[in-house]
């Protein structure tokens, strides 16, 4: 069963997200924050596989809690996929920076949200075409971070570059191998050793690092 920690600050939403999820087969939901420090607490006692996590909330907002369950080197296995009413470019970019896997609109259609809660738990990260468009968007109009871009490749080889550049442009992992020529297990292999290697939680994170990094620019 996939372990879902629910945070919103409205209870009915709360209640019909936990209906949602308890009347799936391969989920359950575990706990619900009303607050972001509430989510943080409640995160860390019973460490669910995924947080539900709204972003406006009072006390902390859902950015700040997520940014604080992601830093949490005991919290490495939960995944944090955002819900939110507000579809603004602030909170895409704030989200994936803190660590979310994924990022949502809370009038998603119920079985889109019960797929993102599964594509998550099970590792992976999602980003709809908009959300990466939007992301994107982000990185063209930002100054790049001040710290050794050059550095964070250290250690990764030229092909694991080649995959990490094509994950950077929204290629599936089957795409990848079809573009490289490579089996989907060698592809598997090498975004796993890349993860490893930049510390990373998730896909999600490897795309911020391709744009970063400069392997991948807009309009590549």
């Amino acid at each position: 069963m996939i372990r879902v920690l629910i945070a919103d600050d409205q209870a009915l939403l709360r209640g019909s997200f936990k209906v949602l999820v308890d009347h799936s087969d391969d989920c359950e939901t575990v706990g619900e924050a009303g607050t972001g420090a509430e989510a943080v607490r409640l995160a860390a006692r019973i460490r669910p596989d995924v947080v539900l996590m709204d972003v406006r909330m009072p006390d902390v907002d859902g950015i700040d809690a997520t940014r604080q369950i992601c830093a949490d080197p005991d919290l490495q296995g939960v995944r944090v996929l955002i819900l939110t009413t507000f579809d603004l470019d602030e909170y895409v970019y704030g989200a994936l920076r803190a660590g979310a896997s994924g990022f949502l609109l809370k009038d998603t259609p119920p079985a889109e949200l019960m797929r993102g809660i599964r594509v998550v738990a099970d590792g992976a990260s999602l980003l709809s075409p908009s959300v990466t468009r939007r992301l994107i968007s982000e990185f063209a109009r930002r100054p790049r971070p001040d710290r050794p871009i050059p550095r964070l490749l250290d250690g990764v080889t030229d092909r694991e570059r080649e995959v990490l550049t094509l994950i950077g442009r929204g290629l599936s992992n089957a795409e990848i191998a079809g573009h490289l020529s490579l089996s989907l297990a060698t592809v598997k292999t090498h975004v796993g050793r890349i993860l490893a290697k930049l510390d990373v939680r998730d896909r999600a994170q490897l795309v911020i690092v391709a744009y970063e990094t400069g392997l991948v620019t807009v309009g590549t």
